[in-house]
């Protein structure tokens, strides 16, 4: 796909593309407003397997058992989810080399009006950088389909997590009710 016609579509579009290009298959959430739409992209699309998880650490463990099992999946989260991954990141997705993606609607900034979202915002990326786990964060629309194929492919090729951030600025974020 050249880049023009990435700034026409939209930044869910763009992903679920890039995950079926990838072969990822499996698609593991917790609810969250702001992934809505990638989210109900994945139920609408006969080749992912979509759903729910009641917890973070549930979708991430799912997710590696599939990698074992020979299937590509990702998780699905809001920042304040990710505070509950670290102990699964180190000891299991980590320690055994598996290529945990993971999708994080980045909460916390630019107007966050959840105290506990800002918090845990502040430390994700230092919670990734101490475990060695690749991160990027997404803020643009043209940077969407590169940014999201290539962590893919390092991930799988490096046998490690990786973890991509979606800012408001790429998303719209959650604002206020």
């Amino acid at each position: 796909m050249e880049m023009a016609d990435a700034t026409t579509r939209s930044w869910h579009g763009i992903v679920l593309d890039v995950l079926r290009r990838n072969e990822v298959r499996l698609v593991t959430y917790v609810p969250d407003n702001v992934l809505r739409p990638l989210i109900e992209g994945a139920h609408a699309d006969p080749f992912f397997t979509a759903f729910p998880t009641a917890r973070e650490e549930e979708a991430a463990g799912i997710v590696c058992g599939a990698w074992m099992a020979g299937m590509r999946g990702i998780v699905l989260m809001q920042t304040s989810g990710f505070a509950t991954l670290p102990n699964v990141l180190a000891s299991l997705a980590c320690a055994c080399q598996i290529p945990l993606l993971m999708m994080v609607s980045e909460r916390g900034t630019l107007g966050e009006f959840n105290l506990g979202q800002a918090l845990v915002c502040r430390t994700m990326r230092p919670v990734l950088d101490a475990l060695g786990v690749e991160h990027h964060t997404i803020t643009r629309l043209d940077e969407a389909e590169f940014i999201v194929d290539r962590t893919i492919r390092q991930a799988v090729g490096t046998q490690a997590p990786a973890c991509l951030i979606l800012s408001p600025l790429l998303t719209g974020g959650k604002v206020a009710s």
